[in-house]
């Protein structure tokens, strides 16, 4: 089986938005297009995608003809009970937020080996399963 790796909504978010950080939208894009592994999302991703858009005014078609654009060379993880309670053990072991740590539960479920993702701890080794990247980390 390839590596997988699992990509968080703000890499997505700053390949979209130029605007927010030219810095962070030129290394996201890169990163997104470099990518010759197996790109894992779930579904809070594109949750999260979706929301943060809005809330930035940027209108419904345009953020769905996004997501329509990337989510075909993803596999989407479901948020199941199993994911839940893996992100509660998750929770208590590594502190961070419920929302991170739901992150984390759907990668190690999806068997990444890389999180890349500016809200976590970069290097971080989560389980000896799944390395943190902060893909904007100079």
């Amino acid at each position: 089986m390839p590596d997988r790796v699992f990509v968080d909504s703000n890499v997505f978010i700053y390949a979209k938005v130029k605007s927010q950080c030219t810095i962070k939208h030129a290394a996201a894009q890169s990163l997104l297009s470099s990518l010759d592994k197996q790109v894992v999302i779930s579904v809070q991703v594109l949750n999260e995608f979706y929301s943060t858009l809005r809330r930035m005014r940027v209108e419904d078609a345009i953020i769905q003809n996004s997501l329509n654009q990337f989510i075909p060379s993803t596999q989407v993880q479901p948020l199941t009970r199993s994911t839940v309670e893996l992100c509660w053990a998750m929770l208590n072991k590594y502190h961070f937020s419920y929302y991170d740590s739901l992150i984390l539960a759907s990668a190690l479920e999806s068997k990444c080996t890389r999180l890349y993702s500016e809200d976590m701890q970069h290097g971080q080794n989560i389980e000896n399963q799944l390395m943190i990247v902060n893909p904007f980390v100079t």
